[in-house]
């Protein structure tokens, strides 16, 4: 099987470039300096030259604060590039991959968000993947569009490592409390694709909108608390870590109190169960504290 990924140098594309695929498949890795997906031409150029199987879509814009005041350029990389892709995919045959996340709904249910939840995003990143998703089914049956959530990992930014970093300089930090989610690993999304794109090369690939988090759910306040007990065997005592309130720390964008995703259908279809978020934390926090890690 041959894979086009483009947005292979953020924190899931890295991952699907390093993950556990089985044994011939090849993948071809795209950045935005390769292929710009909102170009129609250079996404046809790139179909025609590389014959993929398959392709599996990483890029999009994830600057949710910048989007605010970037709304032109959130919407191109979230909305057009994913829309030309499912075209190019339907006139050659090939069935699309897409990553979506929690950001498309309000935050204000009371639990887990399911499949079929009406989407209510609160800012331009939520709003311009949205429109990215819809363009995807309205363009192109043979798709999975696998939304998820908080997600982080020891390539590129991220929460944890943004807390790392500001507790090598502070000795108090103040993080968000009442917004609840489930911290995923970009490493267990690649590895879910991989499950699925191996589903789809025997033909067995059940299309549609399907959620992926690590399992649990924790507010960011205890995600940071969770980060530093970790470390302790590395870095020493935690940082000081106040817990405080959405209304404390004003951000240009709005975010979801509620984040948590309904992880049933990808297990029905698919056979997925995600781990508990605190098993693949560990293992992203021994990564970043391995010798040689940046």
């Amino acid at each position: 099987m041959k894979i086009l990924i483009p947005g292979a140098g953020g924190q899931i594309g890295h991952e699907l470039c390093r993950a556990a695929w089985p044994a011939g498949t090849r993948l071809v890795p795209s950045d935005y300096a390769d292929l710009d997906i909102a170009s129609p031409d250079a996404v046809a150029a790139a179909i025609v030259r590389e014959c993929p199987d398959l392709v599996v879509n990483a890029a999009a814009y994830t600057a949710v604060d910048r989007a605010e005041s970037d709304a032109e350029a959130a919407f191109i990389a979230n909305r057009d590039g994913p829309a030309v892709l499912a075209a190019a995919c339907r006139a050659a045959a090939i069935p699309l991959v897409h990553i979506s996340t929690d950001y498309v709904f309000d935050g204000a249910k009371g639990g887990p968000y399911s499949e079929d939840d009406p989407v209510n995003p609160l800012g331009v990143y939520g709003a311009s993947k949205a429109a990215g998703d819809r363009a995807v089914r309205e363009a192109l049956p043979e798709h999975v569009i696998l939304r998820t959530a908080w997600v982080y990992g020891a390539h590129g930014h991220n929460f944890v490592r943004t807390m790392l970093r500001l507790a090598a300089d502070r000795p108090s930090l103040r993080v968000v409390a009442d917004q609840t989610g489930a911290p995923t690993a970009a490493a267990d999304i690649a590895a879910a694709i991989v499950r699925i794109a191996a589903a789809i090369e025997a033909g067995n690939g059940v299309w549609g909108t399907f959620h992926f988090t690590n399992a649990g759910a924790v507010s960011w306040h205890g995600f940071a608390e969770a980060i530093f007990a970790l470390a302790a065997p590395w870095r020493g005592p935690p940082p000081e870590i106040a817990a405080i309130a959405t209304a404390d720390y004003p951000t240009p964008a709005r975010r979801p109190v509620n984040s948590l995703l309904d992880c049933g259908k990808i297990a029905a279809a698919y056979g997925i169960v995600a781990r508990p978020w605190r098993a693949a934390l560990a293992d992203i926090v021994g990564e970043l504290f391995a010798p040689g890690a940046r």
